[in-house]
This record gives structure tokens, sequence and C-alpha cells, in this order.
């Protein structure tokens, strides 16, 4: 891509792939599952024209990032940690921090443990919860949605790899990013990935054909063992939090949403974000808005509006 520059850094141990683009205060992007740190292109492009210097790294397990083969190595603190080592090997103090999906849980969890290194933070998708310290997340998301819940689904090391396998990456893919069902997704197995009336799946206008092919050939490459990891530490992290049990996010904090996102449609989800409670938890959150008519992934379905937000919300800073 035009401008981005990408090097590897050495950071809590391991090698991560960074892409960077501009001059100027570094805001820092946090790709979700199933991604890497082009799904930020639009922003990456956007910012830096702004006078940003957008950085936006692989997460560990991702693209040209390494990936640990201990399940173990994907909890959010080693995640938070990688994200330091980027930092202070970029020589960055303070940055913004952009997330959104997996890397709006890990925004949070960094703005949870060191808000000291975020000036303010705009983040998509996934709302904060607070760490329910009665429930383990896995049993909550059974009692709720079933086993074929897709996180549930995700637990069994190899089992979706193998049935990814046999659909094949470029459908897998293609159905997460087309899907426009904003209920729970459930993964019957044998039948995940599919769609049951045999339909070729349409991609979104938002995403041509040689935009999810440069997702496609990367998870070829690197499988998709490492981003389903993150689900598979949904327990672990919950019991390495319980030091932060009842802690709130003290960051200057923008939340966005689109209302046909499948995280919008949890139990409780919308009524929370809606809720006092959001507040109390993030009391320095200023705004959330919730984009209508808009699917899970907001930053490249409405990259100007998103890339609006962002520009706005951080020159205040």
């Amino acid at each position: 891509m035009e401008g981005v520059e990408h090097r590897t850094v050495k950071a809590n141990g391991i090698n991560i792939h960074v892409a960077e683009k501009g001059e100027g205060p570094i805001i820092l992007f946090i790709h979700g599952f199933p991604q890497s740190w082009y799904s930020w292109r639009h922003q990456i492009h956007a910012l830096a024209s702004l006078g940003y210097r957008a950085v936006a790294p692989d997460l560990r397990g991702y693209g040209d990032s390494d990936a640990p083969s201990d399940v173990g190595s994907y909890t959010c603190l080693h995640v938070v940690g990688d994200l330091i080592g980027v930092l202070d090997a970029i020589g960055a103090d303070k940055v913004f921090v952009v997330g959104h999906d997996w890397g709006a849980i890990i925004a949070w969890y960094l703005c949870l443990f060191r808000p000291d290194r975020v000036k303010a933070l705009v983040n998509m998708s996934v709302a904060y919860f607070p760490r329910n310290p009665m429930h383990k997340p896995l049993e909550i998301y059974r009692h709720l949605y079933g086993d074929d819940f897709y996180v549930c689904r995700f637990q069994e090391p190899g089992q979706i790899e193998i049935e990814i396998a046999e659909v094949g990456t470029a459908t897998a893919l293609k159905s997460i990013f087309a899907n426009r069902d904003p209920s729970p997704p459930c993964l019957p197995k044998g039948k995940a990935f599919q769609d049951v009336s045999g339909a070729p799946i349409v991609l979104p206008p938002w995403l041509p054909e040689e935009e999810v092919n440069c997702y496609v050939t990367k998870f070829e490459e690197t499988g998709f063992t490492g981003g389903i990891n993150y689900y598979r530490n949904f327990d672990r992290n919950w019991e390495l939090t319980a030091p932060w049990t009842g802690s709130q996010i003290k960051v200057p904090t923008k939340f966005m949403v689109g209302d046909m996102d499948l995280t919008y449609h949890f139990a409780g989800a919308k009524e929370y974000i809606h809720s006092d409670e959001f507040n109390k938890n993030v009391p320095l959150l200023e705004e959330v808005v919730v984009m209508e008519g808009v699917g899970h992934f907001l930053h490249e379905e409405k990259a100007d509006e998103i890339n609006k937000h962002i520009h706005d919300f951080f020159q205040k800073f």
C-alpha cells in the first residue's frame, strides 16, 4: 500500500510486525478477528493525511507477527505487554488508541492496566463490561447461547480449525465478512461457515474481491489458530484480572457500534450501552455513537464517517 512502511520490532520477547504512516501524534490501531493491520488501511491513509502517525501492528498470532504455540500465551496480559513493547520500541510515551472487536477488548485492557500510556480512546463494537466476580465468561456464554455459540465452539484446540480447512479459508472469511445477521452466531458441527441454502456468498460493496484476497492470502499462510487462541483465554483472562474487579476505565473515551452489529444484540448489551452503568464503568465516556444500518466491520463499511469521528474526537486533546 502506497506510503505505508513496514517493520518488525522486538516486543515482550517476540517479533511484532508494524505498519505505519505519517508524522505527528501517534494513533495506535488495534485490530480484531479475523483481520490484521490491513483492516485499518482506510484509517491509516486518512489520519496520516490529517497530521497523525498511524501505527497498526499485527497482534501476536496474526499476519507477520510471531505466533507462539502455547494456547496460554494469548492472554490479555501477554497482548497488552506486546503493545507496551511496541510503544517503547517506537519511542512513544503516550498515544491515542483505536480498537475494534478483539482489538477493542485489548484496548480496554490496555486502558485498565496502563492508563498512563493512553491519551484518549476510540473503541468500536465491543463495549467495556466489568469483570463478573461470580461467573466465568464461558459459563455465561453457554447458559445464554448454548454449546454451538461460536465462542464455545472455538474452545477445543484444533477442532474449529479442521472445520475451517474443510470449507476453505476464502469461504470461511467471506461468510464472516458478508454476515448481516445480528443474532448471536452459532456454528453447529459440520455446518460452520456454510449457507444451508447453498447460495454463493455475496461480498458487501465495501469489501471488493481484491481486498478480501489480502486477508485470504495471509490466513492461508498463517492459519487461524493464533487468532482463535484469544477466545480460548476468556476464562484465563477472568482469572488473571481478579485484582482489577470493580476497576473503572479512566481514559477519555468515544464508543461506536453499528446497529446491525452482532455484539450490539448480545443479551443485555444494547440496554447496558445506553445506561448509566456503562458511564459508571467508563466515567470519562464522552460519547456513544450508534450507526444506523451498519454491521460489525464499521471501520471498513463506513470508513469516511469513522475517520471523521476519530479525527474530531482526538482533536480535542
